[in-house]
Formats: C-alpha cells, structure tokens, sequence
C-alpha cells in the first residue's frame, strides 16, 4: 500500500498543521530540550545520594510523564486527523525522510518514559514511582532492582538526538536553503519563493 504522504501533494502551497498539532509540537519541543539538559545534568554533575540529584531526578521522571502525555495526545490527534500532504515541489525522497524521521520520533517519545519507568520500577518499594508535586506513577510490576533498561534509555537518548539534529538540520534547510511551500507548514516559517514545479523523483 503507497503512503499518500510520499506519493501525494498538497499541490503549489503548504497546507498548515492543525492549531492544536501546532501547540503540542512546541510544547514537546521545548519539554524534550529541557528534559536533556535536566537528564545530563543530573547524571554528570550531581553526585549519588544527594538532595540535589534526587531533586533533578524527580524533575527527570515528571518531565517523562508529562512528554509521554502529549506524545499519546499528538498520535490520537495525528490518527484522528491525518497530517496533510507535501507541496508538490517538495521531492519525494525527501517526503519520505521526513515521514519515517517524524515516525520514529513517535516511537521514541513513547519508548523513552517507559524505559525509564521500567528502569526505576524495580527500585520502588511500595509499588508508586514519584514525581513532583506529590503525584507518582505505578511502578510496573516484576521488574527486578537490578536490570539493563537504564542503558537501553540511555541509548533512545542518543538515537534521539541524532533524529533531532537531523530534524532541526532539515527546517533549516526547508527554511533558509530551499525556501520553498514546505516551509509553511509549521509556524512561525514562511517560505519566501514560489512554489517550483511538481517533483519528479
């Protein structure tokens, strides 16, 4: 089956995301950049045991919940309403790059907190992993103290960003390279030339 965002366009001009794509995309955006700098921080420059590293971590797995949170609420939303195609000048190997980065971006907000909910749940004695501002989250049940999904969340870190270096690298491009319709997807870019003719890769 062809995937309509590879093989179909929007036609000479972007078609906008959805006001409410928009939002959570920044939103997630800004929460994932903090949620780095907290994770690295708190693993780098606090030392074990210390007031000061359990308080970042707390800031660590309440920052997870709440990404794994919108990231459910933008793929019901993506189900719900499909995002619109590419402007037809926009070319193919491209689309299809950027489907399977934003795809894979999906998996990871998701594979994220729960490998770092499995990593914790082992060590929760009373069965409720804590966050901040007196909520917690049920520890996932059979997971022994001593396990490896600590070093599998390290390295969906990593792969993550890489996706989002690559990301950044192609609005970029979009933005001030290429400047075509594509750019108008996602506010606040604009393209600033006309639209090309169809792509023909």
């Amino acid at each position: 089956m062809s995937d309509y965002m590879v093989t179909e366009s929007s036609g000479p001009a972007a078609i906008r995301y959805r006001s409410s794509v928009i939002a959570i995309h920044w939103i997630t955006a800004a929460l994932l950049v903090t949620q780095v700098l907290v994770g690295f921080y708190f693993s780098e420059f606090t030392e074990r045991g210390t007031p000061q590293r359990m308080e970042m971590f707390a800031w660590h797995k309440t920052l997870g919940a709440v990404i794994l949170l919108l990231a459910l609420a933008r793929l019901g939303v993506r189900l719900v309403n499909p995002p619109p195609p590419y402007p037809q000048d926009f070319p193919r190997w491209e689309r299809a790059l950027a489907v399977w980065n934003h795809r894979i971006f999906y998996v990871l907000l998701i594979a994220l907190p729960l490998t770092g909910l499995l990593a914790v749940s082992g060590r929760a004695e009373d069965g409720w992993v804590p966050l901040k501002f007196g909520l917690s989250l049920p520890a996932i049940p059979g997971v022994p103290k001593d396990n490896e999904f600590g070093d599998v969340h390290e390295l969906l870190v990593y792969t993550t960003l890489v996706l989002l270096v690559l990301h950044i690298g192609a609005a970029l491009k979009n933005q001030l390279v290429d400047r075509g319709p594509v750019a108008d997807r996602m506010p606040p870019f604009r393209s600033s030339r006309p639209a090309g003719p169809p792509a023909q890769d």
